[in-house]
């Protein structure tokens, strides 16, 4: 496992033994619990399977004994054969369905369940975990867990048929009974070998493809990075690396598997063999008849399936053992920001908005504080710039906010109440923030502007966007409001990407807009569109405008210095332009910064208009 796999496990559970086999299992008892019934149809139709197998030799041995040997019937017993045959077959297909049934309901729950916790989880969280190992857990993880439950039913019927045959060979011949079933104690012991042998590997296994799934996802997802530094060879190094870690732990599981499963395998034929000696000899001296050692053959033959099933069975339980441990590791990591038990509601809407930061202290390194000390007050409708060279902390403002972290120490209160003390969703539909980095999904541009209110009308979607300007440029796209748009809305230019999360902002009607250098990714010569959106959405809106552009300051009533994670000055931009010494020298960064930037803003997007 590589040292990156074991960060996000030293993140995902802290304070949990991930290698407790107690625990590795309690997740998927409890979700089979719940499908019990189903479960208990599929096991007893098992059964019924387990029947139409059994009875098929006995049946064999009578047609032969009486059927061929006295005459007696034989068109009834062929009858018999091939009415047991139809019942198999029919069994047979009921027992996959439902085995295979209750299997993905038990993988739709559990990705349900850890889809769900992922996104409980703390910002924090996210910010180390590695994307592609979430997205292992999520589906090769899982479905290892799916390939093993569809074996617990089937299972069951084996394991039965293992007992009600053996039943049979000891009524029929007892002694010749021990000789067929002698190998079956070793086939045990294999098998236990196997299961303590197999477990790292295949955890090893599932940690690399976990790690392939990372570079994958990075890859893709950055490809624009990938080719604007000519870096495809070096993505491909990676790739080839992780592929071969893969093929090395993949080939010391097959390794283990070559040593014991043919063991399993061939120990039952072993007692084929010897029931074919020692029965043919007591045949010949008339201890049994041609029926019975046919049917001891039979029975003995039939053995070796479940018994071949049976070692699988404990290698997908291997498997899923380790993919559970996976799974687990997420789902033990407790979300840090959570509702209180008894949240307050949010006060009456009509004129709120307002916004009070009192002696915040914050710092993602507890150590390493960004914020110290914070104080900032925003009546209702109050528009607040917030300036400060880098690391000063403005973005950290914002996320604190809307609790993607909680404070250190001090207080956050939207209208008066600390925001600790509202339900998280509460909070975060009372602030709407526009991105710096603009994230639209793969969908219509009506469903990105309505991913806050999904079944908002198109009168509503049109409004908003007419007020963030993006009305227009949409109506040129192909099929306007439904042009589907490319991954992460790259088909669009940055301005029309941001124009749209502008729009998405304005319908989710927040107290508070937060617009988090909204104009950074925009080309300064069509920054005054954005900037035009911006005012009109700020009107009468308590807005934190965290910017890097003078012209974008320019739109908030007052600007706030930020030094040292504290408020250092305060007031309009020509007044702190005239009397602040530190405020011309974070702009005059600022505009430097935006000098080398300008150039190669866009120059990789293919947009489908003009902006």
């Amino acid at each position: 496992m590589s040292a990156d796999t074991a960060t996000l496990n030293e993140v995902s559970a802290p304070g949990t033994d991930a290698h407790d086999p107690p625990s590795r299992w309690k997740l998927l008892s409890t979700t089979l619990r719940a499908q019990r019934k189903n479960l208990i149809i599929g096991s007893a139709v098992g059964l019924l399977w387990m029947v139409g197998k059994v009875s098929v030799p006995l049946l064999v041995r009578y047609s032969i004994d009486r059927g061929i040997e006295q005459d007696d019937m034989l068109l009834l017993w062929a009858s018999l054969i091939a009415l047991a045959g139809v019942a198999v077959g029919t069994f047979t297909a009921l027992r996959r369905f439902y085995a295979f049934r209750e299997a993905r309901w038990t993988e739709t729950r559990l990705r349900e369940k850890l889809f769900n916790h992922i996104l409980s989880l703390h910002i924090g969280y996210h910010d180390r975990a590695q994307t592609g190992q979430l997205m292992s857990r999520s589906s090769s993880d899982l479905n290892q867990i799916q390939s093993f439950v569809v074996m617990i039913p089937i299972t069951m019927s084996n394991f039965s048929m293992i007992i009600a045959v053996s039943v049979i060979l000891f009524v029929t011949d007892w002694k010749l009974a021990l000789i067929a079933l002698a190998p079956l104690p070793f086939v045990n012991i294999a098998g236990r070998r196997f299961s303590h042998s197999i477990h790292s590997a295949v955890l090893a296994v599932q940690a690399e493809q976990a790690e392939l799934a990372t570079v994958v996802e990075e890859t893709v997802g950055g490809v624009r990075v990938v080719k604007g530094f000519g870096a495809e060879a070096v993505q491909s190094a990676r790739l080839r690396t992780e592929a071969d870690d893969i093929r090395a732990a993949s080939i010391g599981a097959a390794r283990i598997r070559a040593k014991y499963l043919p063991a399993i395998e061939l120990l039952p034929q072993l007692g084929l063999v010897a029931v074919l000696a020692v029965g043919g000899m007591q045949v010949i001296n008339d201890e049994l008849t041609i029926g019975q050692i046919v049917q001891f053959n039979f029975y003995v033959a039939l053995l070796v399936s479940p018994l071949r099933m049976l070692g699988m069975t404990i290698a997908w339980a291997q498997r899923a053992g380790a993919a559970l441990e996976r799974v687990n590791e997420v789902l033990d990591t407790a979300p840090i920001v959570v509702d209180p038990q008894r949240p307050l509601s949010r006060p009456a809407a009509d004129h709120a908005g307002a916004v009070q930061f009192r002696g915040v202290r914050f710092g993602y390194d507890p150590d390493a504080p960004v914020l110290d000390g914070f104080d900032l007050d925003l009546a209702p409708g109050q528009s607040v710039a917030l300036v400060g060279a880098t690391g000063s902390g403005k973005s950290t403002v914002a996320r604190l906010l809307v609790r993607f972290y909680d404070v250190d120490e001090g207080r956050v209160r939207i209208d008066g109440v600390n925001v600790r003390d509202l339900a998280v969703h509460d909070v975060r539909r009372a602030v709407g923030i526009v991105f710096e980095d603009t994230l639209l999904f793969h969908d219509s541009v009506a469903a990105n502007i309505a991913f806050a209110d999904p079944v908002a009308d198109r009168e509503t979607i049109e409004r908003a966007a007419r007020l963030a300007g993006a009305h227009d440029f949409i109506m040129g796209l192909p099929e306007a409001y439904d042009t589907k748009l490319g991954e992460r809305g790259f088909s669009l230019s940055g301005g029309q990407r941001q124009r749209i999360a502008i729009a998405r902002a304005i319908l989710a009607a927040p107290r508070v807009l937060v617009l988090d250098d909204a104009t950074s990714a925009v080309d300064p010569s069509k920054e005054h569109e954005i900037r035009s959106a911006m005012s009109t959405v700020m009107e009468g809106r308590t807005t934190i405008v965290i910017a890097h552009r003078p012209g974008t300051i320019a739109l908030a009533d007052t600007v706030v210095l930020l030094h040292g994670g504290q408020v250092v000055a305060s007031g309009p931009h020509q007044h702190l332009l005239d009397t602040e010494p530190r405020y011309r020298e974070v702009l005059a960064a600022m505009e430097s910064e935006d000098d080398e930037q300008r150039a190669a803003i866009d120059d990789a997007q293919t947009p489908v208009g003009g902006d």
